[in-house]
């Protein structure tokens, strides 16, 4: 065999595999997505964006909550709500008078698609990095369809990959701000919470933007197909949660930490309306009943 035709041979065999990798890839990207119809309309209501403690910023709808992290090297976008709202964040975020091409790192508290659905469409806007627990990280990179409750029918969300996976006490750092993750599964395999600091003109700040513990109807505490410990992971982040030290608390929604109660569009910026223990703790305290009612039967 002539060297010249070995040449043009794998040459040829390059191209082959080049679009035999495309067409895969091109495949994978034009995945068909069934986002559940039956939603809460408050997931998709407008909400307007503001200031909530320091470089933390509320960019999400009335109940779907996502959050701004600000940095001079970029930010940090937590949650993006249902697929529909990934352009009302892109706006909430530009009448704060930020960029989405800033934003570097995308985080979420849980895979389910009223967390997710407007991630992909986020990440093509601003080409940041996706990190996720552990837990989750197949679940989002199949668009939801191995979840093991909602799964099986396939993607509810366009399917992302994940560029760093994340264990309970990694730290997310960007531009001087450092995150912890927090472990805190059984609504998904991979739920978790995120623990940092913030500082204002005045004070420096805790916060937890927590992933709440709740329990779907269709979860069976003593084990599912798809999560067999599902009951023994409930019982760990129920123990894990009271533990947590911290003085401003959120959640992944609105209506969970009382959102609307605490502050209004228009509203001074307080981060004092969000420093509510009692509130937190009375949440997971009724959490847990619910989880043992449920395990009992």
């Amino acid at each position: 065999m002539s060297v010249r035709f070995f040449r043009f041979k794998n040459v040829f065999f390059l191209g082959v595999l080049f679009c035999c990798m495309f067409f895969d890839y091109a495949g994978m990207a034009q995945v068909e997505v069934h986002e559940p119809t039956l939603i809460d309309s408050t997931w998709t209501k407008p909400y307007a964006p503001f200031r909530i403690v320091g470089n933390l910023y509320y960019v999400g709808t009335y109940d779907l909550a996502s959050y701004l992290i600000t940095t001079p090297q970029g930010h940090i976008l937590i949650n993006t709500g249902l697929a529909s709202s990934a352009d009302m964040i892109r706006h909430n975020i530009e009448a704060l008078g930020f960029k989405i091409t800033d934003v570097k790192i995308l985080l979420t508290n849980q895979a389910h698609f009223d967390h997710m659905g407007g991630m992909a469409a986020v990440q093509k806007m601003s080409g940041a990095k996706m990190m996720a627990d552990a837990g989750d990280v197949g679940v989002i990179e199949d668009g939801g369809n191995t979840d093991y409750v909602f799964g099986g029918h396939g993607a509810m969300y366009e399917p992302l990959k994940v560029n760093r996976v994340l264990h309970d006490g990694d730290v997310i750092s960007l531009g001087g701000m450092k995150l912890t993750i927090l472990h805190h599964p059984g609504h998904t395999k991979g739920s978790c919470s995120y623990l940092f600091t913030v500082k204002d003109e005045k004070r420096q700040y805790r916060v937890l933007i927590a992933n709440m513990p709740t329990i779907l109807n269709d979860v069976n505490p003593a084990g599912m197909p798809g999560y067999a410990n599902v009951g023994k992971d409930f019982e760990y982040t129920y123990n894990a949660m009271p533990k947590l030290k911290f003085d401003i608390w959120l959640a992944a929604h609105a209506s969970q930490f009382e959102l609307h109660k605490k502050h209004q569009p228009g509203d001074k910026y307080n981060p004092a309306a969000f420093i509510d223990r009692k509130g937190y703790d009375k949440l997971l305290d009724k959490l847990h009943a619910d989880y043992i009612t449920k395990a009992r039967k």
